[in-house]
Parts: structure tokens; C-alpha cells; sequence
């Protein structure tokens, strides 16, 4: 897997002070994506285990009141993707106790093989669907357009 971007300090994709991962690759290829760089899974930088380690140490870090990990990109759920965030997601929950992770995708739920419903599995708040520009609208919270569905998966979420 590849990534474009992280923040280990983000207030912007999801609720509270989070970690944020962009990786890359998407095939969805959305009318007016905000993040068109990062639509190649060839384009970024690798993710290792340094990587892996640093966002695990940055959610434990208790300078900074971290409420959780969010995954976007690109596409998380893209194949060439979800082994890795698999593996993240993994981690998170075993050595980052009580962290929500969110997770977006181009996807719809009801699309999903049986290797991404192992992430859904760990998650707590998915957001799918394609973005569509004519149903873009600023004021929505945490999604680009009011076709995309936010699922709370669990109670942490």
C-alpha cells in the first residue's frame, strides 16, 4: 500500500483530535474529487511498519488528547489497499485501546467483498458511497455529498 498523507494531528475528518491517513489508489474516479493525486495506488510513498509504529505512538500520545484514527484517501478499501489497513486496523484496536477509527470509501456497503468486510468488522464509523458533485453541499458533516451514508457500526462510534 501506498500513502500520500498523515497527519498525526487532524480536526477536520471526524469528530475530535485524530490521526489521519490518506493512502493511495481509487477506482471510483468521482466528477470533482478533492483528492485526484491520489487516485493511482503506484502514486505516494510506501507504507512500513515505521509508518504503522508512529500512527500507534501518535494515538497513545498523551500530550495530545487523540480521540481516534481516520482512514481516507484514495480509497482504503481499494485491493491493493486493504490488506494493510486490514493490518492497521489490527494494531489500532490490540495497542490503541478505546481509539475510534473511521474509515471512508467510494464503495457502497452492500459492495463489499468478503477481505473489506473484515476492516468493516473492526471499524466503528464507515462512510460510503461515491462522491457525486451535483449532490455536493458544504454543510454536510463528514461527507462530500448527501448520497454518501455514514454507518455507525458500533457504540463507540
Amino acid at each position: 500500500m501506498n500513502y500520500h498523507n498523515y497527519y498525526p494531528v487532524d480536526v477536520v475528518n471526524g469528530p475530535g483530535t485524530r490521526c489521519t491517513l490518506f493512502v493511495a489508489g481509487c477506482v471510483h474516479n468521482c466528477k470533482g474529487c478533492y483528492n485526484q493525486s491520489t487516485l493511482n495506488p503506484n502514486s505516494g510513498h510506501p507504507f512500513d511498519d515505521t509508518l504503522a509504529d508512529q500512527i500507534i505512538a501518535d494515538l497513545n500520545d498523551s500530550r495530545i488528547r487523540r480521540r481516534g484514527l481516520s482512514l481516507s484517501g484514495g480509497d482504503p478499501l481499494h485491493p491493493a489497499n486493504v490488506a494493510d489497513v486490514l493490518a492497521l486496523v489490527q494494531r489500532v484496536r490490540a495497542e490503541a485501546p478505546g481509539k475510534d477509527i473511521w474509515l471512508w470509501t467510494g464503495y457502497l456497503r452492500s459492495e463489499l467483498n468478503t477481505e473489506q468486510q473484515q476492516v468493516l468488522d473492526l471499524i466503528d464509523v464507515l462512510i460510503d458511497g461515491p462522491f457525486v458533485r451535483e449532490q455536493h453541499h458544504p454543510g454536510l458533516k463528514w461527507r462530500g455529498s448527501s448520497n454518501q451514508v455514514i454507518h455507525y457500526l458500533t457504540a463507540n462510534g
